[in-house]
């Protein structure tokens, strides 16, 4: 019987966002869609007035289009129509509008979204229980030891599972099967989208050290920068230097993990359940705000966040002691303030007060573009705990807004 090796896939759904609405909306499928701006409000594309047709049967002329969109909002996702022009996660929509203007906007829905990646993971557990979630549309899957999870180097798996997710939800996802979660997140993006891809230790010169340093999860557009400007831009470049050499220039810690990556070497484990470490909502403004001229907006939407993030706390079953704000000036620069109090705390009261606090050790003479609160040091509340108990908070003057 031939030896198990180990085989870990990470699963990638393919454009997330945009294809839950292509589903609902397949009239749009070979099309320039993006997916981003407010959360949806009513189920139409652009007239609640016709809110009686089928969706399937909105025409085309009915769609808001890129062109139209005026705002701070940016992108979520797009089609792979979309990304032909250019246009990817994270950017403007105004400047996505100047790429692809004719691009069709649809908002996002969060409800729809959620209730699908639910269903893609229970799927998966269904046939492979060890499952790490990595958010919304990933995870990791150990597949060592599940029936397939061996044969091709674990594709055999892989095509079950991808397999099943389309036939039971009608969408399509990129695997990647390698020794490590490291490998294996590079390889998933290999052949997207619908692609299953499988490295073993042996294809490392081959597949991995032509890559470019940044398909490495975990190095960003700095240590990037810094890497190309000391004469390295691929990660067979990368692991042809010495690890004395690389903690000289990076830090022990950072070094270690470089040489150790450009060697294709992760030790960390499938996690299978996890707690998260805050809780937080912010919100980008559609026009830049001032903390004495809109006052009053400033002040609901300050209220709303508290609000939203006590909500999340209590459906979650968490309370925490440390409140934290985040601002971004119109310059972009962001400031961050924590205030830990005596005890922990579900209640928006509390929340908001104590995040007031943090207010006033900020500047506030700049307009500001995005306002966030969050909430640390989580604990569990337990049965006997008052999780909507105001905390102690030091007494204050009045809250800025």
């Amino acid at each position: 019987m031939a030896e198990k090796i180990l085989r870990i896939a990470h699963l990638d759904m393919d454009a997330f966002y945009a294809s839950v609405e292509l589903l609902r909306y397949p009239q749009l499928k070979g099309l320039p869609v993006v997916i981003g701006g407010g959360r949806r409000t009513l189920d139409a594309a652009t007239d609640p007035n016709q809110l009686e047709r089928p969706l399937h049967r909105i025409p085309l002329e009915d769609f808001a289009r890129l062109k139209d969109y005026v705002g701070r909002g940016v992108i979520t996702t797009a089609t792979y129509a979309a990304r032909q022009f250019g246009i990817g996660s994270a950017m403007g929509l105004m400047k996505a509008a100047r790429l692809c203007p004719l691009a069709i906007l649809l908002p996002v829905d969060f409800l729809e979204i959620r209730r699908y990646s639910r269903a893609f993971k229970a799927i998966i557990t269904d046939i492979a229980p060890l499952m790490e979630d990595r958010g919304v549309d990933e995870v990791y899957i150990d597949f060592t030891d599940v029936p397939g999870g061996q044969r091709e180097g674990g594709r055999v798996l892989a095509r079950l599972i991808q397999k099943t997710i389309f036939d039971q939800t009608g969408l399509t996802c990129s695997v990647g099967v390698a020794p490590n979660k490291l490998l294996a997140k590079m390889a998933s993006e290999f052949n997207k989208p619908k692609g299953i891809s499988i490295v073993f230790e042996e294809d490392l010169q081959d597949k991995i050290w032509p890559l470019a340093c940044r398909k490495i999860n975990g190095i960003g557009p700095k240590a990037d920068e810094k890497l190309r400007a000391l004469g390295i831009s691929t990660i067979g470049e990368l692991a042809q230097k010495e690890e004395a050499w690389l903690i000289d220039h990076f830090g022990q810690k950072t070094g270690v993990w470089m040489h150790d990556a450009a060697h294709g070497r992760d030790t960390r484990p499938i996690v299978t359940t996890s707690e998260p470490v805050s809780i937080s909502r912010e919100t980008t403004f559609e026009r830049d705000l001032h903390a004495q001229r809109d006052k009053a907006e400033l002040g609901a939407i300050f209220t709303r966040l508290c609000q939203q993030v006590a909500d999340d706390l209590a459906r979650k079953g968490y309370v925490g002691k440390t409140i934290g704000i985040k601002l971004r000036y119109d310059d972009f620069k962001c400031v961050t303030r924590d205030l830990t109090l005596d005890a922990c705390t579900g209640d928006a009261q509390a929340i908001r007060h104590a995040a007031g606090l943090c207010l006033k050790r900020v500047p506030l003479t700049q307009r500001l573009r995005l306002l966030g609160v969050r909430v640390g040091s989580l604990a569990r509340a337990g049965a006997d705990e008052q999780a909507h108990a105001p905390a102690a908070v030091p007494d204050s003057p009045a809250q800025l807004f």
